[in-house]
């Protein structure tokens, strides 16, 4: 893959790497901070991708490593009013209720979610992502959705269902 090429992926991947970074960090800068970096090294490193038919794959990859690489940056204690604090939407749509919900489930379903439903990769691709099997993206993805459905009809409160089977089944 040509850089110009490159250039054209991100261009066009610019709203997907902005929810995928979303998932992961509540702050809009630090979003922007994880996107410029993994453009950044998407571009020092374009020589490190083999195929080309897994360039935002490989993008995507790059991204949730500088969410993490970022997020153990920032481990500190915040206050309550910090927490609390809200950002704008970017979207003229109301989904806050939907990303109340998924900010509830652990940090694994909600990439998983996130790259299958909002992002449209399939179950092998988002197990290439993440690294795991494809039957952990699956059970991910199974009980994400029965979490997410009781969370958003008021039926479980912010630990929930999820959590306690999460941890049963090595998750958390």
């Amino acid at each position: 893959m040509k850089k110009e090429q490159l250039g054209k992926l991100i261009v066009e991947s610019e709203d997907m790497m902005y929810r995928v970074a979303k998932t992961l960090l509540y702050s809009d800068a630090d979003c922007a901070d994880a996107i410029q970096e993994a453009i950044v090294k998407a571009f020092s490193n374009l020589h490190m991708l083999r195929q080309d038919a897994y360039a935002k794959t490989w993008l995507t990859r790059i991204l949730l490593n500088e969410c993490y690489a970022i997020m153990r940056r920032e481990k500190r204690v915040v206050s309550l009013e910090e927490f609390t604090r809200e950002e704008p939407a970017k979207e003229t749509e109301d989904y806050s209720e939907l990303y109340e919900a998924l900010s509830h489930l652990p940090e694994t379903a909600r990439i998983s979610v996130t790259l299958y439903y909002i992002e449209g990769y399939s179950v092998k691709e988002i197990a290439k992502i993440m690294d795991v099997t494809e039957s952990a993206v699956k059970s991910r993805l199974a009980r994400a959705r029965s979490a997410l459905k009781d969370e958003l009809e008021g039926n479980v409160r912010r630990e929930g269902r999820f959590a306690a089977q999460s941890r049963a089944a090595g998750m958390v």
